[in-house]
């Protein structure tokens, strides 16, 4: 039985005095694998030499849309030259956030696509932020979905996660239909959560990563308190329960469709 944390930001500073405890205790709940995305060219850099320390832990390189105001002309050369990295697996974390509202939705957009277009170069999936922005960023995906299929990319088949979903079933199956998976983390275990429960209940469990965004997020009966990747196992337990499977079948199947989608 092994599970994996599709998304967790392990660099950040609120760990830096019991990182290695917070690993070793990720380990002796099973897990295999931890993925950290970047948010910047800076968090991209500490979350590569974070995975270059820890051979279970893999990094994603990317910009935010809430950092969007720090990109520049050379930011996509820095990005391309970290992804060559053996344990860059993803770009990462991109996407667009209409809540924060921290760069304009244009700034956004163009920072967006170039990064989509860095990951079709490199070949390698994306991992996508999505707050309040549903439709627009569906919109561009199926775009380029299409340009991908064009080129003949192979990345067609695995081109990334929509992290920490929120969104309908409707919308769930329009990103599941350009060959992406739907992220899941603490949230599916909070009461009020009828709408992410039947998006669960609904697609099937192949399409599914189970994740923590700790230090975010964290799921009952911890929430309020600092997330970490060991209690992805409370998300995938409360798959387990919606899905009526068990916890290993959770474990299991999604730890397969993290190895797929990120070969590593």
């Amino acid at each position: 039985m092994e599970a994996t944390d599709t998304h967790c930001h392990l660099n950040f500073e609120i760990y830096d005095n019991d990182r290695d405890k917070v690993l070793e205790r990720a380990r002796k709940a099973k897990l295999v694998r931890i993925l950290n995305p970047g948010i910047d060219l800076d968090t991209s850099s500490t979350a590569l030499r974070l995975a270059a320390e820890h051979p279970d832990v893999f990094a994603a390189v990317g910009i935010h849309p809430n950092s969007a105001l720090g990109y520049s002309a050379e930011s996509i050369d820095q990005l391309r030259s970290l992804a060559k990295h053996q344990k860059v697996v993803a770009i990462g974390e991109i996407g667009l956030d209409y809540y924060r509202d921290a760069a304009a939705i244009d700034l956004q957009k163009r920072v967006l696509l170039q990064q989509l277009d860095l990951a079709a170069e490199l070949n390698l999936p994306v991992v996508l932020h999505n707050r309040e922005a549903t439709d627009d960023i569906l919109v561009i995906l199926e775009k380029w979905h299409n340009e991908l299929k064009t080129k003949g990319s192979n990345l067609i088949l695995r081109p990334g996660v929509l992290h920490s979903f929120s969104g309908s079933v409707q919308e769930a199956y329009r990103a599941i239909k350009l060959g992406f998976k739907i992220g899941i983390n603490g949230p599916i275990t909070f009461k009020n959560s009828s709408r992410l429960q039947d998006v669960v209940a609904t697609i099937d469990l192949e399409d599914i990563l189970i994740e923590t965004d700790a230090p975010f997020l964290t799921p009952h009966p911890y929430r309020g308190k600092r997330n970490e990747p060991a209690y992805v196992l409370f998300v995938a337990q409360r798959v387990a329960t919606i899905k009526n499977v068990s916890l290993e079948v959770v474990m299991d199947i999604t730890t397969q469709n993290a190895l797929y989608l990120f070969n590593w």
